[in-house]
């Protein structure tokens, strides 16, 4: 079974995860608070007007996920994290690019007292519901709106881990003294084989702290963990798609769970490769719902570089 480790969906003031089969969605379990270590990595609260909440009569749903700034105005995310995302409430022409109903918070516990909660809504409101939150959230001086989204060209999110690539380009530049920064081609390729076990890497996430089939625990606040290279391979063979890293144990803090696909995870093997915050991967899946067993995609293929060096021109403008 592959769980989508990215969109968890927004019940109130904060993230509670719909745990279903297939939906993407994740962050730390264990790990440490990132404790300004990270400050160009931030959680997105967004909205997808065809998405089902079953507290509503009526469809649109709210999710989250984690990105990391590469420059002032432009976020990596996971593809399952940008597509279908809604312009000004209502369904994008094209799914794959064009959303605007996107907010990105680099605080590290995002401020949610502003949205009034969900339960006052339900069960026929939820258009106002969407107007009330996204206007708040333009009003808020820590939240930050999209002023576009692109998915990976070659998305389709019933196979969602084979391209699960985003980008968010943000309305207004968030000016920081550092940001996140893109791989060389094949980067992760220099950590194979034997090799894997001298490499080192940090991950980096809003979501839950543990997940269970009935419980749920943590979640809205930037931790890390640091982790292992387990294999190229990740899931199901896909060697230059899906990578799968350690859950806790040998020499590592932990691993990701039910939260915020499309956290990063660095490579930081020596002090010097950590200063340069090289994002080798997103969070994509989870293997189960206890949070032990994950995949990301990794991004330093040819048609990722090329997506991520220029994602409007991907489709053309």
């Amino acid at each position: 079974m592959t769980v989508r480790i990215g969109r968890l969906a927004v019940a109130g003031l904060a993230t509670a995860a719909l745990l279903a089969p297939a939906l993407p969605a994740s962050a730390i379990v264990g790990g440490a608070p990132d404790a300004g270590e990270h400050p160009y990595v931030g959680q997105l609260l967004f909205y997808v007007p065809d998405a089902v909440d079953p507290r509503f009569d009526d469809p649109g749903g709210w999710f989250n996920c984690t990105g990391t700034l590469i420059d002032a105005d432009t976020v990596v995310t996971a593809g399952h994290c940008t597509y279908a995302v809604g312009v000004e409430g209502e369904a994008p022409a094209d799914p794959l690019q064009g959303g605007t109903d996107v907010w990105f918070s680099v605080e590290e516990a995002p401020d949610y007292s502003i949205l009034d909660p969900s339960a006052g809504y339900v069960p026929d409101r939820n258009a106002e519901r969407y107007a009330d939150w996204s206007a708040a959230l333009d009003a808020s001086p820590t939240w930050h709106e999209a002023s576009a989204t692109y998915t990976h060209p070659e998305y389709v999110d019933a196979a969602f881990l084979l391209h699960d690539l985003g980008v968010v380009e943000l309305s207004e530049p968030i000016v920081l003294p550092e940001y996140g920064s893109l791989p060389e081609e094949d980067y992760l390729d220099r950590y194979a084989g034997s090799d894997r076990q001298r490499g080192l890497f940090e991950s980096v996430g809003y979501g839950l702290e543990d997940s269970g089939p009935k419980f749920s625990f943590g979640g809205d606040t930037r931790r890390k963990a640091d982790r292992k290279l387990v294999s190229l391979r990740g899931a199901y063979g896909y060697r230059d798609i899906a990578v799968m890293f350690s859950h806790r144990g040998g020499g590592t803090t932990g691993g990701t769970c039910f939260g915020d696909s499309g956290g990063p995870t660095f490579d930081i093997t020596t002090p010097e490769i950590a200063d340069e915050n090289i994002i080798v991967a997103v969070t994509s899946f989870g293997m189960n719902y206890n949070c032990n067993a994950s995949g990301s995609y990794r991004i330093d293929q040819p048609d990722d570089l090329a997506f991520l060096a220029d994602p409007a021109g991907a489709y053309g403008s």
